[in-house]
């Protein structure tokens, strides 16, 4: 891993954080993005610095081409081309269906699908040319189990773990790798102070009977994304304790 260039998209807090960290201790040089909350991403920076290792922050939203575009041509001025990418910027909506707005549908799905295309696309171009790079998608279980009360948000993370398995087919002989890491119930901010009857709920449906840890997610990322994981592409993994099973 050491001094391969890595963009980790919504880095800077939750799963992202961990992940972006744990790439640095790798050896990583780690590009993470923010769409708000500069001084959140400038903690992760710090934290990645302070241990050694080598992190900038870059602010874009992955719903935006153009300031998507301005990232990659940024991080490549800084780094060099992305070689490492986790398309991990995403957000969750809960909303019945019959309430649903095309508005809310087109934020969550546009966000979470189009970013993550928006994103390979650009990054595969210079892995092309190079013969070598790693795509890891964070979708989620939600995807293969469907959500009540998040129908968009299950349908954009379908999508990703779709577009993971046609991205591994046409790019495995440029010795790209492409793979899509499934969370379940993590315990993050967006967990964390969460109606008690629903948590409940979700853990009596994990096997572990237990919430997991963005380091449980971080840990799998950093595996697929080096030399250990090269003939491991176009797979949907699941990090949820047993939920899907």
């Amino acid at each position: 891993m050491k001094d391969r260039v890595a963009l980790v998209t919504g880095g800077s807090r939750g799963i992202g954080r961990a992940i972006a960290i744990e790439l640095g201790k790798s050896g990583a040089k780690v590009a993470i993005t923010y769409n708000t909350n500069e001084a959140l991403a400038a903690k992760v920076v710090e934290e990645i610095t302070g241990k050694g290792g080598t992190a900038k922050a870059f602010k874009a939203d992955v719903n935006n081409a153009e300031e998507v575009n301005s990232l990659f041509k940024s991080v490549k001025e800084v780094f060099g081309p992305v070689q490492i990418l986790i398309n991990n910027a995403g957000i969750i909506r809960q909303c019945p269906l019959p309430l649903l707005s095309e508005q809310e549908w087109d934020e969550v799905v546009d966000t979470n699908l189009k970013g993550t295309f928006t994103c390979t696309r650009l990054a595969v171009r210079e892995m092309m040319r190079a013969r070598w790079g790693r795509i890891i998608i964070i979708s989620s279980d939600a995807g293969r189990l469907g959500e009540a009360m998040g129908s968009h948000y299950a349908a954009s993370k379908a999508g990703t773990n779709g577009f993971a398995k046609s991205a591994a087919r046409e790019l495995a002989p440029y010795n790209i790798t492409v793979n899509a890491v499934t969370p379940g119930y993590i315990e993050t901010d967006m967990t964390t102070g969460a109606d008690e009857a629903i948590r409940k709920k979700q853990l009596d449906s994990v096997p572990a009977r237990k919430m997991g840890d963005p380091q449980d997610v971080a840990w799998l990322v950093e595996f697929l994304a080096g030399e250990k994981a090269r003939y491991i592409t176009g797979q949907t993994i699941s990090v949820d304790g047993g939920l899907f099973m």
